[in-house]
């Protein structure tokens, strides 16, 4: 799909700024679904998108139809804060770093409230000339004093240079951040669908131009962070090469990062007016993270159950031997777990296949690798990459819809399998044991929607299969039952109905509009 025609701006102020991490328009899937989701579930209110990416060479362009609500769309790339310098040695402002250290003693003392004047005085000073510019962060006495006396006071396993690159590379888009809020689009009110860089902006934006801030976290960011930090190749663990494990002792540079994005969050946690969370175990997260209860809400994941009609009365009235995983090809949904519980599901039944149903391009090393596991299971015949495919088209093939992910939120495709009449069988995570068994006594009456299966365990995935495959009638069950859940709990006008009291609730919080139209930076 070819990139949007420029928006043209009025100038006029939208109603909602979203700010959007390495997802939509540029990357499909669950989350950029989602936003797609509600912009247009919103044809009265104007939206503008502030995308945050890594580098400019990992998107290829937009993934969705330009929504005619959307009034701007800017782009940034984090790795933009590593442009070039003329290196000029300076003093740096040495009361504004003793604020820097006094915030990050607080982010290490974690779930303690944090020194609210330091981080106040540093998020408000950040980019500025004369209290925390780019320049004393990178080339200041101050600086290279505080990076040294942190190394020497709290640094157990890596090289000093190690560590020295880790410090700048988390810190340096701050102030690429610092610059996009001060020239944020105008609006009424700022939304981010998670914490990290994205969320930081919001806290930004907000502390900047008084803007109502409103968060949603669709998986908790620094669960997945930390995820992803364990499996990164790009971090060098000295203990790891002695014989040392992650599970021993996790490296100090990647407790640094992890830390980092704790911290960040915990910002945004602070700064926000309304939390929200799809379901009760990720607002209890936040809340152990920091989240203020009372400031917490869930809000569940809801599908245009219509659109599944069609497919639904097409589908036949016994299994199909054809197991669909639909996600990106990413170790975070464990797609060599599907493959392996696939070989055992073909020595049972050998005419089943196994659809992978998702884009390749994030992680092109996985993807080769997950091709190559089923060349040597001798599965190449029954193991199919179809890359991205409409959901309706996936859905009305498969006799079952499987997830190995090692994390999920409430994922979308579970909702939209169950509209479509496709049982699931999904791994415990996230909300995933409550959309398939139920969460409350009258939900759990509707009956299991499929099963729920270990991580990374393809004989229990592959057992389970085999049974509701072979099973007409369990079949039968497990497809009435996530019909009647969907249709129930988890509908769009539902979900729609939260969001317009939530945006509502938040302008209101704002200030004037007109005042703010008026102070806003031309």
């Amino acid at each position: 799909m070819k990139n949007w025609k420029k928006v043209i701006d009025s100038g006029a102020p939208a109603d909602v700024t979203l700010l959007l991490e390495g997802t939509y328009p540029y990357v499909s899937g669950g989350v950029s679904s989602w936003v797609h989701q509600i912009i247009n579930g919103f044809p009265m209110l104007d939206f503008s998108l502030v995308f945050l990416g890594g580098s400019a060479e990992n998107y290829e362009g937009v993934k969705y139809p330009k929504p005619p609500n959307v009034r701007h769309l800017e782009r940034h790339y984090l790795m933009d804060a590593w442009q070039e310098s003329v290196i000029q040695p300076r003093k740096g402002n040495a009361s504004m770093f003793a604020q820097v250290r006094e915030m990050h003693a607080g982010f290490r003392r974690k779930r303690e409230a944090l020194p609210h004047d330091a981080v106040g005085d540093v998020l408000e000073s950040l980019g500025k000339t004369n209290r925390l510019p780019r320049e004393d962060f990178l080339f200041s006495e101050e600086a290279w004093s505080m990076i040294t006396e942190h190394y020497e006071q709290f640094c157990t396993d890596p090289s000093f240079v190690d560590y020295f690159w880790t410090v700048r590379t988390m810190h340096a888009p701050l102030f690429l951040l610092a610059g996009i809020a001060d020239n944020l689009p105008p609006s009424r009110m700022l939304h981010s669908v998670s914490t990290g860089y994205a969320g930081l902006l919001g806290v930004l934006g907000h502390r900047r131009h008084g803007l109502p801030f409103l968060l949603t976290e669709h998986g908790i960011y620094t669960k997945e962070r930390k995820i992803d930090l364990a499996q990164a190749d790009w971090i060098k663990d000295t203990k790891e090469a002695f014989g040392g494990t992650l599970d021993d002792d996790v490296s100090y540079i990647r407790r640094l990062w992890i830390r980092f994005f704790e911290g960040i969050g915990h910002l945004a946690y602070d700064a926000a007016e309304v939390i929200v969370s799809l379901y009760e175990g990720n607002r209890q997260r936040q809340i152990r993270d920091g989240a203020d209860p009372a400031r917490c809400r869930i809000v569940p994941n809801g599908i245009d159950v219509e659109r599944f009609l069609r497919v639904r009365r097409q589908r036949p009235d016994s299994p199909r031997p054809i197991l669909g995983l639909v996600g990106r090809v990413v170790p975070i949904k464990d797609i060599k777990t599907f493959i392996r519980a696939m070989r055992i599901v073909c020595n049972a039944i050998p005419e089943a296949e196994g659809w992978i149903v998702g884009p390749e391009e994030e992680d092109p090393e996985y993807a080769q690798e997950c091709r190559n596991l089923v060349a040597s299971l001798g599965l190449e015949e029954r193991v199919r990459f179809l890359g991205f495919r409409k959901v309706e088209e996936v859905l009305s093939e498969i006799g079952l819809l499987v997830l190995t992910s090692i994390s999920e939120a409430l994922p979308l495709v579970v909702l939209e399998g169950f509209a479509a009449g496709v049982p699931v069988l999904a791994t415990n995570v996230g909300a995933c044991h409550d959309l398939i068994e139920g969460g409350t006594a009258e939900d759990r009456s509707l009956g299991r929607a499929g099963a729920v299966v270990s991580i990374a365990n393809p004989e229990e995935t592959a057992a389970h299969a085999i049974s509701l495959l072979t099973d007409p009638e369990r079949w039968r069950a497990a497809r009435d039952a996530g019909i009647r859940r969907v249709e129930r709990y988890y509908t769009q006008p539902q979900m729609y109905a939260a969001y317009l009291e939530l945006y509502n609730h938040c302008m209101k919080r704002g200030t004037d509009r007109e005042r703010r139209i008026r102070r806003w930076p031309a």
